[in-house]
């Protein structure tokens, strides 16, 4: 599965509306939404309100990423605000297990986070519990970083090790410093779901997201040899 998941933590919040449905009208199936709490990152962001009131009007498939403190209270609110997948920091649930657990139980997809530092082998026991790992490019809590160039050996490794284990079809979503330069080299390193904020909602944001979702389109074809 190859997917453009824009963050919406870089869109202009006084036309919110208007610049979702222009990256859903171009073809953005996924959309990125990060719950920041100023604790575990330094940045508060937006909560289950705003998360509600956009699914009314939004079809695309809501990927709530929790940058929070013990992400798992919130599994029953996420549920009813219409979130479809929940990604959880290792390096913020005491009980990691559990909280995945409740998220499927709750009928959504889980996803588990590493930042740049976290080791790979922190997953060794949750990988046959989660639809997609989210490999941090950048340290979380703010838009705009440069990607850091060790990510792409990380990204590589996870590829191989979920194979390596029998898990091919849990997806790598990279998140940080994905853009025009970057993207071809996520690819190619075996990620297929891209977060890209400022590379979206920058400049001309029709454009971006066709140009974005060609090269992730291609890279699928050519994956799959088609």
């Amino acid at each position: 599965m190859y997917e453009l998941s824009p963050s919406m933590l870089s869109a202009d919040f006084n036309i919110l509306g208007e610049q979702l449905k222009l990256i859903e009208d171009n073809g953005c199936k996924w959309l990125h939404i990060d719950v920041m709490d100023g604790a575990f990152v330094p940045n508060i962001s937006f909560g289950m309100p705003v998360i509600k009131s956009i699914r009314k009007q939004c079809n695309m498939f809501f990927d709530v990423h929790m940058m929070v403190e013990e992400p798992g209270r919130f599994v029953d609110d996420l549920k009813k605000c219409g979130a479809d997948m929940v990604t959880v920091h290792v390096e913020a649930c005491k009980h990691l297990h559990r909280t995945l657990q409740a998220i499927r139980e709750a009928g959504m997809q889980a996803g588990v986070v590493l930042n740049p530092a976290t080791p790979l082998d922190t997953i060794d026991h949750v990988m046959d519990m989660v639809d997609m790992v989210l490999l941090m490019t950048v340290n979380p809590g703010y838009g705009g970083q440069k990607y850091i160039p060790g990510m792409t050996d990380k990204i590589r490794a996870l590829r191989k090790k979920l194979d390596d284990a029998g898990y091919p079809d849990v997806s790598i979503e990279v998140d940080g410093g994905v853009n025009a330069k970057t993207i071809d080299t996520v690819l190619d390193a075996g990620a297929d779901i891209l977060v890209m904020g400022s590379a979206t909602f920058g400049g001309d944001i029709a454009q971006n997201v066709k140009d974005s979702l060609a090269k992730i389109k291609a890279k699928e074809a050519e994956v799959r040899g088609c």
